[in-house]
């Protein structure tokens, strides 16, 4: 018993501090700069309990929940990202009155269940942490209840959320009902070719997991849910749930769904096509900088998913390392986003950037360094990223997926080149206010010069990841 403790104990620790946090929240007057500052310091501690709490693979409660360095390296990455994004939005939340409470915890919850999804080895605690993060997403994105854009994209994402969650249980359902288990090992050893009702199951569980990515054709809430949120929870929505997604993608296909390989291997390959194609050709015409990142999002989860199509552990292993580099350009973008103020209010449109180089040359080379590595620019971290996602694909002889990729690279790169036009060589019709906070501005520093940086050994991230299979 107190060896499961020990692997539960970063999960143990999170639980007893949202407890902790939601009582001194309630007792505490102006509790939210208290309940930030421990929420932040609660990730800390979270991230060096999963470190010390390396111990090999272990699987406890029948074999339902791992601990492997695949689920350690998630969560790492899950509560670096956070740690980030919450410090870097704490300007925005207190300038649009939605500094409560209960904001850091409900980030605090999310994380909880991410953490149960990412090692879950059973259908059943896989669920229960996938609902409890998408509750968690609900709250934040009608955080901001006066603001009419915020509910409706709230209601939106719950609406569509929930048809998913129904599609995806349902397919969990079928899953057991043909294979006669809910763990992941037992349902790899009996799912087969063969098992025609186990593969039509697999079906809507991809159906829900895609959805949970924003993967093109489940696509449909991204726009406006990022659009219509604040931007300190659209800047959140950007990372986490897409790290937690993708995550439990790959442990899917690598563990229950690893014998039936040609039968999801096409319905990955085709939703990586159509998100990618998707995300580079909407996004031209966006004129709302949340908007644009939106569709985005859905292209570089079109690139990470190409390296889960080809159903190989280099392939994960360039997914893995492609989401890890695209987490650091999108922190690094949105705390671009959170510098653009104007006489107190918060700009979105990518016109409010008109010639903002010429009196603020530092937001401009930060614009500058982050969207060309968004738009996979050498020598920087996005280039590589692609660089090792292009490389495993066409090593599994996937050429049309690898050159489609190469083609909707080239069509994205043009709206990312036209918005550093837009800084660079458009009239100066904007001057936003000075923002001498720390937070954002270390938070703008440290992604820039990993992404500068990544091309002195751009095999750093692939070694770590290239262990994350070795069990």
């Amino acid at each position: 018993m107190i060896n499961y403790l020990n692997i539960l104990l970063p999960e143990i620790f999170l639980s007893l501090s949202i407890f902790a946090s939601l009582m001194l929240g309630v007792f505490i007057k102006n509790s939210y700069n208290v309940i930030t500052k421990l929420s932040s310091l609660i990730i800390l501690i979270s991230i060096i309990l999963i470190f010390n709490n390396d111990t090999g693979t272990l699987k406890i409660f029948s074999d339902s929940f791992i601990k492997d360095k695949f689920s350690s390296f998630f969560k790492i990455l899950i509560l670096i990202s956070t740690f980030f994004v919450l410090n870097s939005s704490q300007l925005f939340i207190k300038d649009n009155n939605i500094a409560k409470f209960e904001y850091p915890i409900i980030i605090l919850i999310s994380i909880l269940g991410m953490f149960f999804m990412v090692s879950a080895n059973d259908l059943i605690l896989f669920y229960l942490g996938l609902e409890l993060q998408s509750l968690s997403l609900y709250i934040l994105a009608t955080i901001d209840r006066e603001n009419l854009r915020s509910s409706e994209s709230g209601i939106k994402y719950f609406i569509l959320s929930a048809l998913s969650s129904g599609l995806l249980l349902y397919g969990c359902s079928l899953l057991y009902g043909f294979t006669g288990s809910t763990n992941f090992d037992v349902i790899n050893i009996e799912l087969n070719s063969k098992n025609i009702g186990a593969i039509f199951a697999m079906v809507f569980i991809l159906v829900g997991l895609a959805f949970k990515i924003s993967a093109v054709p489940f696509h449909m809430w991204t726009p406006d849910v990022y659009e219509g949120s604040p931007t300190s929870v659209t800047s959140f929505f950007s990372v986490a749930p897409k790290v937690a997604g993708l995550a439990v993608m790959i442990r899917f296909m690598h563990n229950p769904f690893a014998n039936i390989l040609l039968e999801w291997q096409t319905i990955i390959i085709f939703i990586s096509i159509a998100s990618m194609i998707l995300g580079a050709v909407a996004a031209i015409g966006q004129k709302n900088i949340k908007r644009l990142l939106a569709y985005s999002s859905i292209g570089h989860i079109g690139y990470a998913l190409a390296g889960v199509a080809t159903g190989n552990i280099s392939g994960y292993g360039s997914s893995i390392a492609y989401i890890s580099v695209y987490v650091i350009m999108n922190i690094g973008v949105f705390g671009c986003v959170f510098l653009m103020r104007k006489e107190g209010k918060y700009r979105e449109n990518i016109s409010d950037l008109s010639g903002i180089s010429k009196k603020h040359p530092l937001i401009s080379l930060a614009f500058l360094i982050i969207l060309f590595s968004l738009a996979g620019i050498p020598p920087l971290g996005g280039f590589f990223a692609k660089f090792y996602i292009f490389m495993s694909v066409i090593e599994s002889e996937m050429y049309i997926l690898a050159i489609i990729g190469l083609l909707t690279t080239v069509i994205s790169a043009f709206y990312y080149l036209k918005i550093i036009k837009i800084i660079y060589f458009d009239e100066s019709e904007n001057s936003f206010d000075p923002i001498k906070n720390i937070s954002i501005t270390g938070t703008v520093f440290i992604s820039c010069v990993i992404l500068i940086s990544f091309f002195l050994y751009p095999s750093f991230l692939n070694n770590i990841v290239n262990s994350l299979f070795a069990y």
